[in-house]
């Protein structure tokens, strides 16, 4: 059996105080197995409708959580939210959680299961496998995000259905030994080129849920996110920078 003590799970957050307490009430509830710890880290970037003030009032009430709020003094981007996060981590392995309700932190054991059997050191939780609710909405956001992953594998020569997707599960040393330069969307990109070219590292990808969002709804990613995913493929994946 693996050594899996401690989950960290990094959240960044820019104005989310609307809805942050529902993933925190998650995450509060998550019984992981084998009782495996939650080690939460928040990072606040520079958010300006109050989500700062909402989690330490959301700390302060579940003090038993052991919440980590850390603060961007400027607005650096989602990208720089997680280096901050993982930066910091001392878990055994790291998850990505978005603030928003797109993702079901259950399902953080299926991507620990193929860890605890000894296959995996990073797992990737992919909206387009499996028999998952997946919530149907943008057309082209899937066109794209299947172009952006298949251009990815080009380089990468990896077989993924799903680059882009939030949840991804790292070894903490895995993680920590990357040199990720990416501030805003191109995390995605970057960090799976470069976890790519890790020596004998074993990636698996389990089936997960999708409860997407619309603008309307808080969705931030753009058109020109895509265009920067293809220039960090060109760039970490093809380039090797």
């Amino acid at each position: 059996m693996v050594k899996f003590d401690t989950l960290s799970i990094v959240i960044p957050v820019y104005n989310e105080a609307r809805t942050i307490h529902q993933i925190l009430d998650l995450l509060r509830e998550l019984k992981l197995v084998n009782n495996i710890g939650k080690e939460i880290i928040l990072v606040n970037d520079c958010s300006t409708d109050g989500s700062g003030d909402t989690i330490r009032a959301y700390a302060a009430r579940y003090p038993e959580m052991g919440l980590r709020l850390l603060e961007h003094a400027v607005n650096q981007g989602k990208g720089a939210a997680l280096h901050t996060g993982i930066r910091e981590a001392t878990g055994d392995y790291v998850i990505i959680q978005d603030a928003d309700l797109e993702y079901d932190p259950e399902e953080y054991n299926l991507l620990i299961k193929p860890i605890l059997k000894g296959f995996a050191d990073v797992v990737f939780g992919s909206r387009f496998m499996g028999g998952n609710p997946h919530r149907i909405l943008f057309f082209w956001h899937s066109i794209g995000n299947y172009w952006l992953t298949l251009f990815s594998n080009m380089v990468t020569d990896l077989n993924l259905t799903d680059m882009e997707t939030c949840y991804k599960m790292f070894r903490r040393d895995i993680i920590q030994g990357l040199q990720l330069e990416e501030k805003r969307f191109g995390f995605e990109p970057e960090v799976t080129a470069k976890v790519a070219r890790v020596p004998h590292v074993r990636i698996y990808e389990v089936g997960i849920s999708y409860y997407g969002r619309t603008y309307a709804e808080g969705k931030k990613i753009g058109w020109r996110d895509g265009f920067r995913a293809i220039y960090c493929i060109l760039k970490y994946g093809l380039l090797g920078q």
